[in-house]
């Protein structure tokens, strides 16, 4: 079925049978005439800014067709008595070149159809329309033997193009804008998720990092170690060692290997730079979100003092994402959580404020110590994640520093982080 719906010919054939039924929705505006003004034109016009990848003339030659066909069977059903199909044929053949022209005319804008404001693109429409229009009424006459060139009628029909081809453009128009918000919402949230993603590969890459940099001090002192048995009478123990030695440097290459793959991933930017406010809208709602699906009822706002563009939006994302998650994770069901940005000085702070129970002021030193948590699940699992002392390292390497404070008002935990304006600005 979804194939027939793709087919082109399938395609033309709806257009021209909607076209010919919306065609009898009409009015003639010139007494004792057959000539018409219906919505055949409209429902036409519509289809083909719809389906710009339809071919307009074969579209409209089809069209065309359809309709004296259509017309020419409600004659024979509705006047069976005096039907005469060459008759009929000649009444209704009018109709049909309409239909030719106007999607011949629409054929010579069809590839600029996006680059035309909408005004400009409604005045050109309507132009096609009067044309179409005029070469209809003029070969009506010519077929009823009546002279063709007569002028009485044309500011009605350039009133009624004008009209119903601005009506369908704008139609078209609210149409369009719908479907850019509805792939701009889509975009939005793979955007969320690549950047989600991408801060949770930096943390685990940067720790990567750093166990490549021991794993190459264990290396040396390996090597060392065996260098020294080597000269010993303890040949036996020195192979060992170099054994190990070779092991750990397996170790190392592969940890090379995962590392490239893991920046090839995070480093592939959906954008060169970030505003702070973008990432405080990234971070407040990824985090709103984990706080509904932990089933707790927590208002996350933010407080931005200062607003620039980074380079380094991932490493922020990193540090604001662990530690208003770990707000999150740390709160009972009800409660706020305030994220602040501001300038201090020649440095960027952030702090990430929450009403929960807080760190006790013994705890607070200890707290970056890896291994260090007050978070256990139900089963004495003690809480995931990249921890405080993995930020606390990747603030570092950028030559900041991270603390937990008193809180404001005694109540709850606060968090700052203290970066340099420069290195976050030129993206160093």
């Amino acid at each position: 079925m979804q194939l027939l719906f793709r087919n082109e010919t399938f395609q033309i054939f709806v257009v021209a049978v909607m076209t010919a039924f919306a065609g009898e929705f009409k009015i003639n505006p010139f007494s004792g005439d057959i000539f018409r003004l219906g919505l055949g034109a409209s429902a036409l016009l519509l289809s083909l800014l719809l389906m710009p990848h339809l071919p307009f003339v074969k579209t409209g030659a089809i069209t065309g067709l359809v309709v004296v066909g259509f017309r020419m069977t409600e004659d024979a059903i509705g006047h069976p008595h005096v039907f005469s199909a060459g008759s009929s044929f000649g009444v209704h053949l009018a109709s049909g070149v309409f239909y030719v022209v106007f999607a011949s005319g629409m054929s010579l804008i069809r590839h600029r159809l996006d680059a035309f404001q909408p005004l400009t693109l409604g005045a050109i429409v309507s132009a096609v329309d009067l044309v179409a229009n005029e070469t209809e009424l003029f070969t009506r006459r010519l077929l009823e033997g009546q002279s063709p060139f007569q002028n009485n009628g044309i500011a009605l029909l350039g009133a009624i193009a004008l009209l119903r081809s601005y009506f369908i453009i704008g139609l078209f128009s609210s149409v369009s804008i719908r479907q850019m918000r509805l792939i701009q919402i889509e975009q939005q949230k793979r955007i969320e998720q690549m950047l989600s993603v991408g801060s949770g590969l930096y943390g685990e890459s940067f720790y990567l990092r750093k166990s490549m940099d021991t794993i190459e001090r264990i290396t040396a002192s390996s090597f060392e170690l065996y260098s020294r048995l080597k000269t010993a009478p303890l040949a036996e123990y020195s192979r060992q060692a170099l054994a190990i030695a070779q092991q750990i440097h397996e170790v190392k290459k592969d940890s090379q290997r995962i590392l490239a793959g893991l920046t090839k991933l995070y480093d592939r930017e959906i954008a060169q730079e970030m505003k702070l406010e973008e990432i405080f809208r990234y971070v407040i709602k990824a985090n709103q979100t984990y706080s509904e699906m932990l089933k707790k009822e927590l208002a996350i706002e933010g407080d931005l003092r200062v607003d620039f563009p980074t380079s380094h939006y991932i490493v922020l994302l990193t540090v604001l994402n662990n530690l208003v998650a770990n707000a999150v994770e740390a709160m009972n069901r009800y409660g706020i959580i305030r994220v602040r940005a501001f300038s201090q000085g020649d440095r960027t702070v952030f702090e990430v404020i929450d009403s929960g129970k807080g760190v006790p002021e013994r705890d607070r030193l200890m707290i970056f110590e890896p291994g260090f948590t007050t978070k256990f699940d139900q089963d004495g699992v003690a809480a995931a994640g990249i921890g405080l002392s993995h930020v606390r390292d990747i603030v570092a390497s950028f030559g900041g520093e991270i603390r937990a404070a008193a809180p404001e008002n005694g109540k709850g935990a606060r968090f700052i982080v203290e970066l340099p304006t420069n290195t976050l600005r030129r993206g160093a």
